[in-house]
């Protein structure tokens, strides 16, 4: 299973990026609101989803961890394909769609083209509550470049503070200044712990 991909911008459309890793290009299949993260980068991290069928091998790439979760849970819910959750995520970033699921929004998720009325209805029945579980602060976020927020969250834990106090810490000093390097979100989180 890949976890990853780390790698040189060979190509960038709004459906795909080629990622070349070690003499190798891979075509990864994104949403918008990662093609958006990525439009001025030379080389970049995705979070990586694979898909594998009979007739191919595909890979799904996310700037971020809660973007890829989000992907994870909408494909759950049945009659949701990768292809339907890659529009919804095209449609709506991450924070907005995961909070019209949480508030039970069928307006919001029936503005998605293709989504209907029952579908819309599905998703916020199957996945409301897992929202909730795994967002418990009501906010998904969304972290184009998430490298020095995932960096300080490690050596927060290395340190020996608690996993939920720590993200919830980092969190909130990446959404006040998304540039600030892992080094200084350590510092800071520290005074706040």
């Amino acid at each position: 299973m890949i976890e990853y991909i780390s790698g040189l911008v060979t190509e960038l459309n709004p459906a795909y990026v080629v990622l070349e890793a070690g003499s190798i290009g891979y075509c990864i299949n994104i949403s918008l609101t990662t093609y958006d993260a990525l439009v001025d980068c030379e080389s970049c991290r995705l979070w990586i989803h694979e898909s594998i069928r009979e007739d191919a091998h595909l890979l799904y790439g996310f700037a971020g961890k809660e973007e890829r979760e989000l992907f994870r849970l909408l494909i759950s819910v049945s009659g949701i394909g990768p292809n339907t959750a890659r529009v919804m995520l095209s449609s709506l970033d991450p924070a907005t769609l995961g909070n019209a699921i949480a508030d039970g929004d069928v307006k919001a998720l029936k503005s998605v083209k293709g989504i209907g009325l029952k579908t819309a209805e599905r998703v916020i029945v199957d996945l409301k509550d897992k929202i909730i579980r795994r967002f418990p602060a009501g906010e998904i976020v969304s972290f184009a470049d998430n490298t020095a927020r995932e960096e300080a969250l490690s050596a927060l834990v290395m340190l020996g503070f608690a996993k939920n106090s720590a993200t919830k810490v980092v969190d909130t000093l990446v959404k006040e200044n998304r540039n600030l390097p892992a080094e200084e979100l350590v510092r800071q989180a520290l005074k706040l712990l």
